[in-house]
């Protein structure tokens, strides 16, 4: 009789062992396949973001330009990197430029007018650009044009169209800033804005 009962028990052991393994091995299995179907839907999602800045027209101000064969092109070696530290804005006479009209570098990453003078910010992933941004802030730089997405920061200067590109879905910034963090960090910083001269005056 009790060896019957050390029979039962060892059997009853060796089946829970079993269905443990067999758990333990589903657990496995299930993350091994839903692993690939995350990094699909990131994919997709960082696809989807890229597609958006190129046609939002991101590149436009925050990709310089250099002279090509065929006139101005953008420099993708700095694509999203914003209008490059070291160069200096042109010498014009400002006072007279700020109220009959506008002027832009020859990058098209500085941009002169009534405003003063802005420069165009690096988008990369770098920490010089939105490396250390949370998607919070993103969203609050393109919906309620604040710089660098906090809330008490200065408005966002023109020529940036953010009462535009802030009508995107929720789900477009989300897959624009996926985007933006996945490019190639490029170290620059930006200029500070150079605020209008009447502004300056005591």
């Amino acid at each position: 009789m009790k060896n019957q009962i050390l029979s039962f028990t060892s059997a009853a052991l060796l089946v829970v062992n079993l269905f443990g393994c067999q758990s333990n091995e589903s657990k496995k299995l299930n993350t091994a396949q839903a692993e690939p179907d995350t990094q699909v839907d990131l994919d997709a999602k960082v696809a989807l973001g890229k597609h958006l800045v190129v046609i939002a027209g991101c590149h436009d101000c925050h990709t310089p330009r250099k002279m090509g064969p065929m006139g101005p092109e953008m420099d993708m070696s700095r694509a999203l990197s914003g209008h490059p530290a070291q160069v200096p804005i042109p010498e014009i006479d400002r006072n007279e430029l700020e109220s009959k009209g506008i002027a832009a570098t020859q990058s098209l990453t500085a941009w002169m007018g009534p405003w003063g003078v802005s420069f165009s910010s690096n988008l990369t992933s770098d920490e010089t650009g939105i490396g250390n941004w949370t998607e919070e802030q993103f969203f609050i730089a393109l919906r309620d044009g604040k710089s660098k997405g906090i809330p008490t920061n200065r408005q966002i200067l023109p020529p940036m169209p953010y009462e535009m590109i802030g009508q995107m879905t929720d789900e477009e910034i989300s897959a624009v800033f996926a985007y933006l963090k996945s490019t190639t960090p490029i170290d620059n910083v930006v200029p500070q804005p150079i605020p209008p001269l009447n502004a300056m005056k005591p």
